[in-house]
């Protein structure tokens, strides 16, 4: 093969490789949303259709580590294009991930479906608000190499947090004051639970997004931290 044609080779197989994971992306947006919609509609065979096409996500993740690890053995990549091959493999990862948290949720509204009605919970179909709109916005940021809307993503991961412990709370509650509602109690909890997890693999796949634009990393709060030695310095200077 010669130079010009292996480049065009390599490039068509790094192209194939992002058009699956933006593919595994949107399955996984779907399922959470399906799961999402059974919830607030106590639909159970929506939370069965979840449970079923988890299988398409699990495969797409299979197909893209094979992918990158063979464009990384045989075409020894540099620069933007290996850290293209990295975010594949760490947000395929983080996607399967997002896609077991749906089935989770799927599983508790099983549950939830064969119970007596509970109160509405605007505080969970908050939560699942947030962190729908999180992934969405991690992989359209993804999508258009978006650094700025990467970094809204992870500013939102707060507020699920916050609502995560609200929710929490409310629902220790409302068990102590009925022992009759421990049951569907729990199941609600570990909705809030998962839907807290999917907002921080969100925030994982834009913390990733801003590594492969901008070549640098905002995993635990660096930046920040970076920002707060750069003032205390400064600080000191002045001082001096």
């Amino acid at each position: 093969m010669n130079p010009e044609r292996g480049h065009r080779h390599f490039h068509d197989e790094l192209a194939a490789l992002q058009a699956r994971l933006v593919q595994m992306g949107g399955a996984a947006e779907e399922l959470v949303r399906l799961a999402v919609d059974a919830l607030l509609a106590r639909d159970v065979e929506k939370a069965e259709a979840v449970v079923r096409r988890d299988q398409e996500i699990d495969d797409l993740e299979v197909e893209i580590d094979e992918r990158a690890l063979r464009l990384l053995a045989l075409q020894q990549p540099m620069a933007s294009d290996l850290r293209l091959i990295m975010t594949a493999l760490k947000a395929s990862n983080d996607v399967e991930r997002v896609g077991d948290h749906a089935v989770n949720v799927a599983h508790a509204v099983r549950r939830l479906g064969a119970g007596a009605p509970l109160p509405e919970r605007r505080d969970i179909e908050e939560m699942a608000g947030i962190s729908l709109g999180m992934l969405a916005d991690a992989l359209a940021a993804f999508v258009s190499r978006d650094a700025k809307l990467a970094r809204d993503v992870c500013v939102r991961d707060d507020r699920l947090d916050a609502l995560r412990n609200s929710v929490a709370r409310t629902l220790i509650t409302q068990m102590l004051e009925d022992p009759r509602a421990i049951t569907s109690a729990l199941d609600l909890f570990l909705v809030a639970q998962n839907l807290e997890r999917i907002g921080d693999l969100a925030t994982n796949i834009s913390e990733d997004v801003v590594f492969l634009v901008e070549g640098r990393s905002i995993k635990h709060h660096v930046e920040e931290r970076s920002r707060g030695a750069a003032d205390i310095s400064a600080v000191g200077d002045a001082d001096e």
